[in-house]
């Protein structure tokens, strides 16, 4: 039905930065919203970034001032940059849409994640 497929994830050293992206596709009518979640091991699984079909952003505290996150309405697209990478950036992230597919049903898709490792 609906697939959000992740890219960008890698090996970088702390202070540097990476851009993930998160392509949707399939039966879509709307995205409501799209953004990202993040998994270490260990943790449980938190937001990242958070952006909807308005225009409002959302950011924890722990990656405000150096995550952003934007999109591209044409490609359905989610993207996040990240700069001044520290260790404790390092984790799973998971891209995550809220779609309401071409047969009228509202879901919460998920990536099958990309993996973030930051040296010290």
């Amino acid at each position: 039905q609906v697939q959000l497929v992740e890219s960008g994830g890698g090996l970088v050293q702390a202070g540097g930065s990476l851009r993930l992206s998160c392509a949707a596709s399939g039966s879509i009518f709307s995205i409501n919203a799209m953004g990202w979640h993040r998994q270490a091991p260990g943790k449980q699984r938190e937001l990242v970034a958070f952006i909807t079909s308005g225009g409002s952003i959302m950011y924890p505290d722990s990656v405000k001032g150096r995550f952003t996150i934007s999109r591209d309405n044409a490609k359905k697209t989610v993207y996040l940059q990240m700069n001044s990478l520290k260790p404790e950036d390092t984790a799973v992230y998971y891209c995550n849409a809220d779609v309401t597919s071409g047969y009228g049903y509202e879901y919460d898709y998920w990536g099958q994640g990309t993996q973030v490792t930051v040296s010290s």
